[in-house]
């Protein structure tokens, strides 16, 4: 149980990226909410502990891209079941497509998860169940040439933690802290509030 701020705040520290290095994670797979109440669950591809920022892919020609652009709020919810924690998490999202996160996100990609971006982009109208992909990529492993046009519709979406509400549950008693981030850059730093469950 922490006791402290500097506690939670190395709590959720180490839960984030664990979170985004396991699939195995029960908080691999948050939800994502944009400033227009829509929500959805993502992959977390990263946590840059030094910056507070987390990272997820998708397609540049989704609605949630074009709503963040560079810069919009941003809401993660995490939840752990089994280890009875939940961290809401806020900031301001913003999506990059060119430039190197967005590069080393696609290159660190298989090419099954490529493949994704070489299809319809979302929200397209079907009139039957589709993937979106091209019938010739269905159950198939691209070749890198065949999915560079692919990469013209990937991006990133990057986002900046700025509060952090953190509650874990307990026989003895939940307990919940709110953080705030203060500062710029390098000089940043959390204040907390011990708030009621």
């Amino acid at each position: 149980m922490a006791e402290t701020f500097d506690d939670v705040c190395e709590e959720i520290a180490r839960i984030l990226a664990e979170a985004a290095s396991s699939r195995k994670s029960p908080m691999h797979t948050p939800v994502v909410a944009t400033a227009d109440a829509d929500a959805r669950v993502m992959v977390l591809r990263d946590f840059d502990a030094d910056n507070w920022t987390l990272r997820f892919h998708t397609d540049t020609r989704a609605p949630k891209a074009q709503l963040i652009g560079n810069g919009a709020p941003v809401g993660v919810l995490f939840y752990d079941k089994p280890g009875k924690v939940q961290i809401r998490a806020r900031g301001t999202g913003r999506i990059e497509s060119t430039g190197p996160v967005a590069d080393a996100a696609w290159g660190a990609s298989d090419n099954f998860a490529r493949r994704c971006y070489l299809g319809e982009g979302p929200g397209m109208v079907s009139d039957a169940p589709t993937s979106g992909l091209p019938p010739k990529f269905e159950g198939v492993e691209p070749t890198a040439r065949q999915l560079e046009p692919g990469r013209s519709n990937f991006s990133v979406l990057l986002v900046c933690l700025e509060e952090l509400d953190w509650f874990t549950l307990a026989h003895t008693g939940h307990c919940r802290a709110l953080l705030k981030r203060g500062g710029e850059g390098s000089e940043s730093f959390w204040q907390g509030q011990w708030i009621t469950p």
